[in-house]
């Protein structure tokens, strides 16, 4: 069994699948170097990204799948499972060893991985619109801290450039240590040290001072527009789960 070992990047994933076409090894398994372990009837091949041969591989499966799948590939990529990688490995296989049309073939293992994890990663993509709550620093900086599941932020980019397109803002994942930050021109990646008391959600003195009135407003409304009598504390669960809370003010 031949073992391909690549950095993680859909970079590397990519190249991983124009090395098999160029030497042809036969049954390969591809696994991320931060979880490789290495076994005793294994032989394993370093995959170094290459982002002409990647771009290759890329431009090859926009022909066979169209634009709609290739969002798909990259969405369940961007859930960061590790068995994600041979389905994806495996997937461009298939598809470029076969006609057009193949993707719809959901009787296929990969097709259908790809085509759960599409769904999941979409969930939680709809979930960071509607949850993702701001607060404002006291420089007028908008700010609001995530930690999703799947690594969704590039995938709400767009959304909040254009529902906030009036304010400086920045969303930052606390899991993956990365966040986007909005100029009022273009949304770039940034990355920040964060102190112990950042992370445990201290901000005293950080935050604009109406913050407070804002949050105690907004909590009020919540209390004054519930129903007790109609409370669902079930299917209330179902469309906020108790992981989300943490980012919504009413909720604190």
């Amino acid at each position: 069994m031949t073992v391909f070992v690549f950095d993680g990047s859909l970079e590397g994933l990519l190249t991983a699948v124009f090395e098999f076409y160029e030497t042809k090894p036969g049954a390969v398994k591809i696994v991320p170097q931060s979880h490789y372990q290495p076994g005793l009837l294994e032989s394993a091949v370093d995959i170094f990204s290459d982002d002409a041969k990647a771009k290759r591989v890329w431009e090859g499966l926009g022909k066979k799948i169209g634009s709609d799948w290739q969002l798909r590939f990259y969405k369940s990529y961007l859930s960061e499972v590790p068995e994600m990688a041979q389905h994806l490995f495996d997937f461009c296989r298939y598809i470029f060893d076969n006609p057009k049309g193949a993707e719809q073939n959901y009787g296929h293992p990969s097709v259908m991985a790809i085509s759960k994890m599409d769904r999941s990663v979409n969930r939680e993509r709809h979930r960071m619109k509607a949850f993702i709550r701001f607060q404002e620093t006291i420089d007028g900086m908008f700010y609001a801290t995530v930690e999703p599941d799947y690594n969704v932020l590039p995938l709400i980019a767009n959304f909040f450039k254009n529902r906030y397109a009036d304010q400086q803002w920045i969303i930052y994942d606390l899991r993956r240590h990365y966040g986007l930050y909005y100029d009022l021109q273009s949304v770039s990646e940034i990355t920040m040290s964060y102190t112990p008391e950042l992370r445990k959600g201290d901000t005293d003195g950080l935050l604009h001072n109406k913050e407070s009135l804002y949050a105690v407003l907004w909590q009020d409304y919540f209390k004054s527009t519930n129903i007790p009598a109609r409370k669902n504390m079930k299917l209330h669960l179902q469309h906020v789960p108790r992981r989300y809370w943490k980012y919504l003010t009413e909720k604190q």
